[in-house]
């Protein structure tokens, strides 16, 4: 039985974000398109013989047992009374509150290795629906296909995307989720499309319903947009802070990061329809 195991857990753009309604519990409706990125934080987890679960290091003010991390090994444990533990190593490059999906990868890299490092063998559809319970974007990653998604986020199609390079700009401040979703000013009746319209507008078309909220709720979000906007077609992923811009070339996108003002910092990364975690666990 394996020992340890070091996985990558990627980034997700949104390539498309459109809130179609809001639910009686309060969570939004929403139709959206996720697709994976070459560049996110690695996990490395090695078997412990106890139940102990130790994560490193220490994640700023969030508590170790509330940390995603944590949560998605301790729920593992209890789903399936098995009675091994994990030391788990975070080497952390996606920001929080960036759009990205960083907690919700973690959790989902963390539920796919621990089921292999403890040899469980519970198969993506029930590691997706514990998932789903830890939050809306984790199955998608647990999945790990570019998909188009309804409901909270959780109802998936796989789907086939292009798979350019982005520019992923961070403008230095985390965004709330809570309180983007519920800012008066959100658009929530965006007129639902099928899958297939929306693959057909393709990425000249697509928006984010997010995206005037957050410019004006988050200055420097909407400074991040501006800027980049004016060296290609600019996006928020998810509620943000994050955005990104597609463009045809590695040589296109490093001459972007290379201008990149003090304030900013910012990664360049590649699109891909399979996540470098299935890729890697493939091996």
């Amino acid at each position: 039985m394996t020992a340890t195991l070091t996985l990558p857990a990627p980034a997700k753009l949104n390539r498309m974000l459109h809130i179609v309604g809001r639910r009686d519990d309060g969570y939004h409706e929403l139709q959206t398109l996720f697709q994976f990125l070459d560049y996110g934080d690695t996990l490395r987890l090695s078997r412990r013989d106890d139940e102990r679960i130790t994560l490193s290091p220490i994640m700023g003010d969030i508590r170790a047992e509330e940390n995603l991390i944590v949560r998605a090994a301790r729920l593992l444990q209890a789903e399936t009374g098995c009675r091994l533990g994990a030391d788990i190593h975070l080497t952390k490059r996606l920001p929080m509150g960036g759009g990205l999906g960083g907690g919700s990868s973690d959790a989902a890299t963390t539920l796919l290795g621990l089921d292999r490092l403890w040899d469980l063998g519970l198969g993506q559809d029930r590691l997706a629906s514990l998932g789903l319970s830890l939050g809306a974007d984790v199955p998608v990653f647990v999945r790990g296909r570019s998909a188009w998604a309804e409901g909270i986020g959780e109802q998936l199609t796989p789907v086939t995307l292009d798979t350019p390079w982005f520019v992923v700009l961070h403008p230095g401040v985390a965004v709330a989720t809570a309180a983007v979703f519920g800012a008066a000013q959100l658009t929530r009746d965006t007129p639902p499309i099928t899958m297939a319209r929306a693959l057909q507008g393709g990425a000249p078309s697509w928006h984010n319903d997010c995206e005037s909220t957050v410019r004006s709720l988050y200055p420097p979000v909407a400074e991040a947009i501006d800027w980049l906007g004016r060296r290609a077609p600019t996006m928020l992923t998810g509620t943000g802070a994050c955005v990104f811009a597609q463009v045809e070339t590695k040589a296109e996108a490093k001459r972007i990061v290379a201008d990149l003002p003090s304030r900013f910092t910012a990664f360049m990364a590649r699109g891909l329809n399979l996540s470098p975690l299935h890729a890697a666990l493939g091996r």
